[in-house]
This record gives structure tokens, C-alpha cells and sequence, in this order.
């Protein structure tokens, strides 16, 4: 486990240092947690707010990044309701050559074949399994995998892939999605020159 203020496991390296990621807040949960989510919590505040594990965090970023890099970039579909993950989720697909779609996820997207936007990605980064739900319900009646950026009041029962983080805070959502295009990038031999800057939406 993790401390809030200490250090990964001994022999552990994380793919940026522990002090990046607290300073962005990705381990700033809310003051509610599921059940789902108890794994990933490393221990609650005394203002009351539950801290998610920063390797945890680390770790599944890897492993999402490996996921996502065996499929074909334009097959990887990208969601954002929350308006902090606009950018951020824009940006990602840019990188990497997926598909986004920020704002309202529009019913019929994923499963009715007459709507007019209608599109057939084989898997779905969700940026807040709540915000996001009418996009993870299509992916999982077209059975397709969903990853979804997972803060300690989510449920996660339709995610086949949890990232534990914070998915409301402007930076941490920036660097969590720089961070996958960074590792999907490396994965896949795409070059990768971004700042997580370059992922921050204005205020």
C-alpha cells in the first residue's frame, strides 16, 4: 500500500514520481465509497474524504495501456460527460488516433444501426462510470470492454478495466489521460512529445 505522503513499495517504479501524482490530486477520493471501489481505498481523512492507493492507480494505468494498445486506434472509442474531462479526453484521441465523443452521450449511439452517428468501436474508455452510464450500458448490450476512470464513489459492476482515480479535478484528470496516451503511445512505437499541460482544459 501507499501512503498519502510516503512512498510506492520498495523496488517499485512507478511510471512518474509519487509527488506528480499527489500534486495533481489523483488520489483525492470523495467523501462517500462503494463497496467496489474498497480495494483501491487506501484509508479515509479526518475531513472524511477517502484516499485511493496512487499504485494502484499505477499499476492500472499499465494495464490499460497494454489493453488498449492491441486494439486498432480508430476502434477505440472515448467518452466524457464531465465537462474537466473534455479536453483531456480530446486530446487522447488525438494522440493516439481514437474516436471521442464529449458532452451528452446521444442513446443509439453504439446499438441502433439508423442513428445517424452511429459507430462500432470494439472497446470504451469511460471517464465517470455515473456520468458515463448510457455510454457503458450501450458497450455492454453490444458486449464490447469498457476501462473507466473509477473514483471511490463509483460502482463498478459494468467495467471490465478499473483506474482508480480521481475523475472530477481538472489536473488529475489531465494527468491520467496524458499519462495513458503516453504509455498506449509507447506501446505501440507511436512518437510522444506532450506535456500533461498540453491535456489541462482552461478554467
Amino acid at each position: 500500500m501507499v501512503l498519502e505522503e510516503g512512498e510506492f513499495e520498495p523496488e517499485y517504479e512507478p511510471l512518474i514520481p509519487l509527488e506528480e501524482y499527489l500534486a495533481a490530486g489523483v488520489h483525492i477520493g470523495t467523501q462517500q465509497k462503494t463497496k467496489d471501489m474498497l480495494p483501491f481505498i487506501y484509508r479515509v481523512r479526518t475531513d472524511g474524504l477517502y484516499v485511493l492507493d496512487v499504485q494502484a492507480t499505477d499499476t492500472r494505468i499499465r494495464a490499460a495501456a497494454k489493453l488498449l494498445a492491441r486494439y486498432e486506434p480508430s476502434s477505440i472509442l472515448v467518452v466524457s460527460v464531465r465537462q474537466y474531462g473534455h479536453h483531456p479526453v480530446r486530446m487522447f484521441a488525438k494522440v493516439i488516433g481514437a474516436r471521442a465523443i464529449v458532452g451528452r452521450f446521444m442513446p443509439g449511439t453504439l446499438t441502433n444501426p439508423e442513428f445517424e452517428n452511429y459507430m462500432e468501436p470494439d472497446i470504451l474508455v469511460a471517464t465517470d462510470p455515473a456520468g458515463d452510464s448510457q455510454a457503458i450500458s450501450e458497450a455492454v448490450d453490444v458486449g464490447i470492454p469498457v476501462v473507466a476512470l473509477c473514483d471511490t464513489n463509483n460502482l463498478v459492476s459494468n467495467v471490465d478495466l478499473v483506474i482508480p482515480t480521481n475523475n472530477k479535478g481538472r489536473k488529475a484528470l489531465a494527468l491520467i489521460y496524458w499519462l495513458l496516451a503516453r504509455e498506449v503511445a509507447k506501446e505501440r512505437g507511436i512518437p510522444f512529445s506532450h506535456r500533461p499541460e498540453d491535456f489541462e482544459p482552461e478554467v
